[in-house]
């Protein structure tokens, strides 16, 4: 009989910074210190640093030789790059899932669809993200083909992270939900081509706010300061 593996303290301390980088804890450009981080999480500088090389990885950290280790940052152009990549993936994934798995495709969509509209009128806007990730999660999970849910993993958490910052402004919910309600109406009546057309223009035309996000770097590290 096999024993479950349990979570190094590298593990755990991965997981947890990876969550506060994605949830906006630690903003766009954040300079990370070892140190800061060790005593925040209460933990040495070892799994510290092993978390930094897991999560540059998945780059959602950066090292500079010299300087130190950041939270990413991302520019128009690799915006765009990535957008045209989710979109190939998550319109295939719809193609599926609508193939495959149609009526639990109906019944989950409209499901998150209605959890939406009452975050969006309670003004619950982390909860609203949450949802937005979970109404696109759904596809991957009905596709029926893991190799798409791990092409899409290479720049997931990064798009999380830019959600979670863009669900903060009304205009943008706003925007999104009627997107999505869009999305669940064509779907249920089988216009899978217009959903597919909706769906990629949903993914590869938004992040007018993202780009609002201030980048410099000295008021992102007063903002970093303050919080340890």
């Amino acid at each position: 009989m096999g024993l479950e593996r349990r979570p190094s303290l590298a593990d755990l301390v991965t997981n947890r910074l990876r969550q506060e980088i994605v949830d906006g804890t630690f903003d766009f450009g954040c300079a990370l210190s070892e140190t800061k981080i060790a005593n925040r999480y209460g933990v040495s500088r070892t799994p510290v640093r092993e978390a930094f090389a897991r999560l540059e990885l998945e780059e959602l950290v950066r090292t500079e030789p010299q300087s130190g280790t950041y939270v990413f940052m991302m520019d128009r152009e690799e915006f765009a790059q990535i957008s045209e990549t989710r979109s190939v993936l998550e319109c295939a994934a719809l193609r599926f899932a609508f193939e495959r798995n149609l009526p639990d495709l109906k019944t989950k969509w409209r499901q998150v669809q209605s959890d939406m509209k009452e975050a969006l009128d309670t003004g619950e806007t982390t909860r609203y993200s949450e949802l937005d990730g979970t109404f696109h999660d759904v596809l991957f999970e009905l596709a029926s083909n893991p190799y798409l849910t791990r092409a899409r993993g290479v720049f997931a958490a990064r798009m999380e992270a830019i959600r979670n910052r863009l669900g903060l402004t009304k205009e943008h919910t706003s925007k999104s939900f009627a997107e999505h309600t869009n999305l669940v109406e064509l779907i249920e009546t089988c216009k899978i081509d217009e959903a597919v057309d909706v769906l990629h223009r949903h993914i590869t035309k938004k992040g007018a706010g993202f780009w609002s996000v201030p980048e410099q770097k000295q008021v992102l590290q007063n903002k970093y300061d303050k919080l340890l």
